[in-house]
């Protein structure tokens, strides 16, 4: 069959390149990817870096600071989640967890001083609402006393809609959040039933609407398509209605059903996952949709009003991305706190131990519990200079990576030049002798673009980590 499907009304593809584009493909909120990571590197070595950056032996000058912190709790468990957590109803554990919050910023400090001012302040998992407000606010009290909040700061957490009320909205911009995420995910009963995950419109529509009376900056609605139960029609009845809330930020992640990796998702009856052609429609209808109601889409996952901050570092070529996706924020080092929590510092990258029991027994001993990471390459900062260009600007400058990096790209990158023809020949991409260029058509499908340039990833082709690009 070779009928066009159009996933959006600018975008027509026939069924047979859509397929040959719904591969799985990393997301790139990091290069290389986080599966690359090696024991060989451990709390020696991300100690080392630490160091390196206060004594600011870095090569351009000390980078801007972001600061991540892991809160993995959860009372109940959404069969789709893929992220480290741990289901309990014990919320004494919080306060337990704080303890060794505290013991991992007492190691950072020891390293950096006290004082390292920060732009970006992020709290996911998890669940971070599962903390209590007093909790919450002993935490920000353990931040503030070692770092510096910056006076505009993004200081944004994640909320679970079922653990929140309007007075623990006002307790977090009393404590100083000023950007908020919501999970809501799909606001079908039949879909939140298939993934354990309840929650009525009218009590996210709450939130959102405290929220906007606060003047929270940035408020956001995560939802994800290719979930049990989910149709083109039921999941354009959710767009609907996201769009109704007017969040300033929408994220639409596609699920990746890997039941072989994530054991919660073996409680998901595959046999109830729409099709992929069901998926390119949702996402289609999600594009449409969205756009169709005032929203600037701004790369591969993210939508936002057009006088968002995310909106207007697109349209002024300032996109960045990171561990928590697209941001408006420079080029950062990220310190990461928490269980299995993700690092980047220097030409560096790091991961926390993914099991509480080994993050404990490292604090006990006095280590960063740091088990696994990356020293960068020449050849991954090349590769990631391209692909971050790829994904955040939609255009690789030819003169200024040659130049930065001292190469000949038509020469260095010639198999990958190869690899871009059959992509152009689809109109997703334009190559001259000055850029690469990702066209309107290509900038839904960005990843596919950015994948040509991993070298990790064209070696091995093992891809059913990750989650497909549609």
């Amino acid at each position: 069959m070779n009928t066009a499907v159009t996933p959006y009304p600018e975008v027509t593809l026939t069924e047979a390149q859509l397929r040959s584009l719904d591969v799985p493909g990393p997301r790139y909120t990091s290069y290389p990817t986080a599966d690359r990571f090696v024991e060989a590197f451990g709390p020696a070595e991300y100690r080392q870096a630490l160091r390196q950056r206060a004594q600011g032996a870095v090569v351009g000058g000390v980078p801007p600071l972001s600061l991540y912190v892991h809160i993995p709790f959860c009372d109940s468990l959404c069969y789709y989640c893929a992220c480290n957590k741990i289901i309990t109803r014990h919320h004494s554990r919080g306060r337990d967890y704080l303890g060794l919050l505290a013991r991992e910023i007492d190691l950072h400090v020891a390293e950096l001083g006290t004082g390292q001012g920060l732009t970006q302040l992020h709290l996911g998992g998890g669940s971070p609402t599962f903390l209590s407000d007093e909790e919450l606010s002993d935490l920000m009290g353990l931040i503030r006393g070692a770092f510096r909040l910056l006076p505009q700061c993004e200081v944004s957490i994640g909320v679970d809609p079922r653990t929140a009320s309007r007075q623990r909205m006002r307790h977090l911009a009393a404590i100083g959040f000023n950007r908020v995420s919501f999970g809501v995910q799909d606001f079908d009963a039949d879909v939140q039933a298939a993934v354990h995950r309840v929650q009525s419109f009218e009590s996210v529509q709450e939130l959102v609407a405290e929220a906007r009376a606060l003047r929270f900056e940035s408020i956001n609605a995560d939802l994800i398509y290719g979930l049990p139960k989910q149709t083109p029609e039921s999941f354009r009845r959710t767009i609907a209605q996201v769009a109704e809330l007017r969040p300033t930020r929408i994220a639409l992640y596609a699920y990746a059903h890997l039941p072989q990796r994530f054991k919660p998702q073996r409680r998901i009856d595959a046999a109830a996952l729409p099709t992929g052609e069901q998926r390119v429609q949702m996402l289609g209808n999600a594009l449409a949709g969205f756009i169709g109601n005032g929203y600037v889409y701004i790369g591969m996952d993210h939508f936002a009003l057009p006088n968002d901050a995310l909106a207007v570092a697109k349209r002024q070529g300032r996109l960045h991305r990171n561990f928590q996706g697209y941001t408006t924020q420079p080029d950062c080092d990220l310190i990461g706190l928490g269980v299995s929590s993700i690092g980047r510092v220097g030409a560096t990258y790091s991961q926390n131990a993914k099991t509480m029991s080994e993050y404990e027994d490292a604090l006990a001993q006095g280590v960063l519990p740091v088990v696994r990471g990356l020293a960068l390459t020449r050849d991954d900062l090349l590769r990631r200079t391209v692909i971050m260009a790829l994904m955040c600007q939609g255009r690789v400058e030819i003169e200024s990576v040659e130049l930065a990096h001292l190469i000949n790209m038509r020469e260095t990158f010639a198999p990958e030049f190869e690899r871009l023809k059959p992509l152009a020949e689809m109109g997703l991409v334009e190559v001259t002798d000055q850029a690469i260029q990702v066209t309107p058509t290509g900038w839904f499908f960005v990843r596919a673009v950015a994948m040509i340039f991993d070298r990790h990833l064209q070696a091995d082709k093992v891809r059913e980590r990750f989650s497909r690009i549609i």
